[in-house]
């Protein structure tokens, strides 16, 4: 991280700044660029109240090509900062989100994943001439096709109920008290809520790691990125947002390190648990029985090289699964095994939880102990 301004909001034209970082220095990019949204006229309530549209100076392009060449000037400039292994959250609506999307594929980049955040609490459609819009579209993409990025995958899970996060997000729309506002006006006519960067900030980079956002605004991807004890980067040419986002970011207290890292080792990255694992530390036996989900009567017999008979037929748990259901399988999770402690059936990824939970405790005894010897 050398000669990388951290934890700074950097004053001017983002394209300027960005090629005056080092290159290949920025783990996570969140881009939030002007939409373009082309109003050409005051939109009004029913009571005839004035909506708080955005009409700001900043968000106004003669053309759409001139909107292009700025989109390819600022995606090229980012391009360069993220190392290989960097990926790049965009945001936008149908005004710009597609034709971000064609210039990020015809940079090099490789679309990951676009994700549709509901807006929970969106602005009426008020003229009544088409449908409201209630959601705004993210691009999240990595730099190098087939690179190794950061993806918290259980993270996400974990935070979701433990459920695997879809790629349709309900969240609400920056209001209340988070909307920053002076003598009573929106002090920014897009800030985004915490919730979303929050979500994005904790599914793709790791404590310690740099997130530059180019188009900094209030700065709440600074202060999310200090609450989860990241490093940020902001960029920023209006001075009045930049003082608005240092002094919100100053108020920020850092979540404790041992909330956003746990001090046990990450035993899932360190080494892969087989299935037959289980038959070497006794949590199952040969001739055990294994319960396939939803089918009670689909029996296997555990063997002792690891594999399961099923009728006539053996192979690993996920072979099995899939020879049921016709499709890929994971097998820890639709293999079901009659706990005798609870007396009911569980999946078998139980007893690999439990396997690993073991293994970090042993980690983290010889760790304390060769801690002793210095």
């Amino acid at each position: 991280m050398e000669g990388l301004p951290l934890d700074q909001i950097l004053s001017g034209d983002c394209v300027q700044v960005m090629h005056e970082l080092p290159a290949q220095s920025v783990d996570m990019v969140f881009a939030d660029p002007p939409y373009n949204l082309q109003i050409h006229q005051e939109l009004y309530r029913p009571n005839m109240t004035r909506v708080d549209g955005v009409d700001d100076e900043w968000d106004r392009f003669q053309s759409l090509a001139e909107y292009d060449r700025f989109t390819e000037a600022w995606l090229s400039a980012a391009r360069r900062v993220m190392k290989d292994t960097g990926t790049i959250w965009v945001i936008g609506t149908y005004h710009n989100i597609y034709r971000i999307g064609k210039i990020l594929m015809d940079l090099g980049y490789w679309i990951l994943n676009d994700i549709v955040w509901v807006k929970t609490n969106p602005m009426p459609q008020f003229r009544g001439v088409r449908f409201a819009n209630a959601h705004e579209t993210l691009i999240w993409a990595q730099k190098v096709k087939g690179a190794k990025y950061t993806f918290n995958y259980h993270d996400m899970k974990a935070l979701n109920d433990d459920l695997q996060m879809r790629s349709d997000w309900y969240l609400p729309v920056c209001s209340g008290q988070e909307r920053i506002r002076i003598n009573g006006e929106k002090a920014h006519s897009t800030q985004k809520p915490e919730a979303l960067l929050y979500r994005l900030i904790l599914a793709s980079t790791n404590v310690g790691d740099v997130v530059l956002d180019p188009f900094f605004g209030t700065g709440t991807t600074g202060a999310v990125a200090k609450r989860l004890r990241r490093h940020w980067i902001g960029i920023e040419r209006d001075p009045r947002y930049a003082q608005i986002a240092e002094q919100r970011i100053a108020q920020v207290v850092p979540a404790l390190l041992e909330a956003v890292e746990p001090v046990t080792p990450k035993i899932r990255s360190q080494a892969r648990v087989p299935f037959g694992a289980l038959l070497e530390n006794g949590y199952l036996r040969p001739g055990d029985l294994l319960f396939f989900k939803g089918r009670r009567e689909a029996t296997a017999m555990v063997l002792a090289n690891g594999h399961i008979r099923l009728g006539q037929c053996e192979g690993s748990i996920h072979q099995m699964g899939k020879l049921l259901t016709g499709a890929p399988c994971n097998g820890w999770e639709h293999w079901y095994f009659h706990d005798v402690a609870t007396g009911i059936l569980q999946p078998i990824d139980v007893l690999r939880k439990r396997l690993l939970a073991e293994m970090s405790k042993q980690v983290c005894e010889g760790a304390q102990e060769d801690s002793l010897l210095f």
